[in-house]
């Protein structure tokens, strides 16, 4: 399994944007991660210069959102809709979309969900729980 570094993470982002600017062709992956880029224009200072962004510390203490944090989990759920892997995450992601009316939103509710499961994993040093995770986006489509 490849685990990217948090660098490999940034310079992915970066390469993204920079290919986007100068119209070169995009992989299918890179294509898929332009499409959060884009809309989360907010991030574009941070992901023009590379060096800078490997210099950046998005600590908890410095109170401000990693931008790269946000994309990859972004790409991360779209990745697992598209796969179905754990099974039953497009069916919730499919029901929280049309519920909120917003795949964008879908998607940011799902990454609270995704977030809780890798910092329960995490915690407690044990694999992450897929059901736990697909029931708790189901506890928000029920809400």
């Amino acid at each position: 399994m490849f685990t990217p570094s948090s660098h490999d993470v940034r310079r992915f982002f970066c390469e993204v944007f920079r290919k986007d600017r100068a119209h070169e062709i995009l992989t299918p992956l890179e294509a898929m991660a332009l499409d959060w880029v884009r809309l989360h224009p907010e991030y574009d200072d941070a992901l023009t210069d590379v060096e800078a962004a490997l210099a950046r510390d998005y600590s908890v203490e410095g109170g401000e959102a990693n931008p790269f944090l946000h994309l990859a989990m972004h790409l991360s759920i779209s990745e697992q809709v598209s796969i179905d892997s754990p099974r039953g995450i497009r069916a919730a992601y499919e029901a929280l979309s049309k519920k909120l009316d917003s795949t964008h939103d879908a998607q940011h509710e799902i990454m609270e969900c995704l977030g809780e499961m890798i910092w329960k994993s995490q915690r407690n040093g044990l694999p992450p729980d897929g059901d736990a995770y697909i029931d708790a986006v189901k506890r928000r489509v029920q809400q």
